[in-house]
């Protein structure tokens, strides 16, 4: 008697192709649950979603969605840069800032001790002022004796019905001018007197508050 035997498939290939299309199909299936969406604004101001971004999103800003609707990433406008950009310029200057006034009060604790010895370069520094003053005021009274002699010969020469010469009124000029620039170096010195006893008075509060000295 004659036993049918089943027909016997290679089973190697087949169970190969079955894990591969489970893999594939896993893959997928992750792909399309991490999919994302996303959320947009136009120049008009209408809101829009979709699973890609226009080139405008650059300027309006857009979110990045998944498939639940949960923003996981976003993209910030054209504006919202701007302002991120100032803001990290301003923190950046308010911190040199700090470094700057960090170094001065570190110079200026280790050049004085005591107060007496602030006052001491403010007098100093003063010295220099005072000497430029008193130099240019009296080579202003001299320049004003000048002049008065000058304008008096001028006016002489005129009384007698002649016109004063060239010679005689280029001194006239000459000596008015560097009048005025005496005047002005008197004016520049004293000025930066009132500069250099402001800068010490604030060093002094300075050292105060960082000594803790009354």
């Amino acid at each position: 008697m004659r036993t049918d035997k089943p027909i016997l498939l290679p089973w190697r290939p087949t169970v190969q192709r079955t894990a591969s299309s489970v893999l594939l199909a896993a893959f997928f299936a992750v792909g399309v649950a991490h999919a994302a969406m996303y959320r947009w604004v136009d120049s008009n101001g209408r809101v829009h979603y979709s699973d890609t971004l226009p080139p405008t999103y650059q300027k309006s800003g857009a979110a990045e969605m998944n498939k639940q609707g949960t923003v996981i990433k976003r993209t910030q406008s054209e504006a919202e840069r701007q302002a991120e950009a100032a803001r990290q310029a301003e923190l950046a200057h308010v911190r040199a800032e700090q470094a700057k006034q960090a170094q001065l009060d570190r110079a200026l604790t280790q050049t004085y001790t005591t107060e007496a010895e602030i006052d001491l370069a403010r007098d100093r520094a003063l010295e220099y002022h005072k000497l430029a003053i008193k130099s240019a005021e009296a080579r202003s009274e001299a320049v004003k004796a000048t002049l008065a002699d000058l304008r008096a010969r001028i006016a002489r020469i005129k009384e007698n019905g002649r016109t004063p010469g060239d010679n005689v009124l280029a001194q006239l000029r000459q000596s008015e001018r560097e009048l005025e620039e005496l005047q002005r170096t008197i004016q520049k010195n004293q000025e930066a007197m009132l500069t250099v006893r402001a800068r010490y008075d604030a060093d002094k509060q300075r050292f105060r508050e960082l000594t803790g000295k009354p």
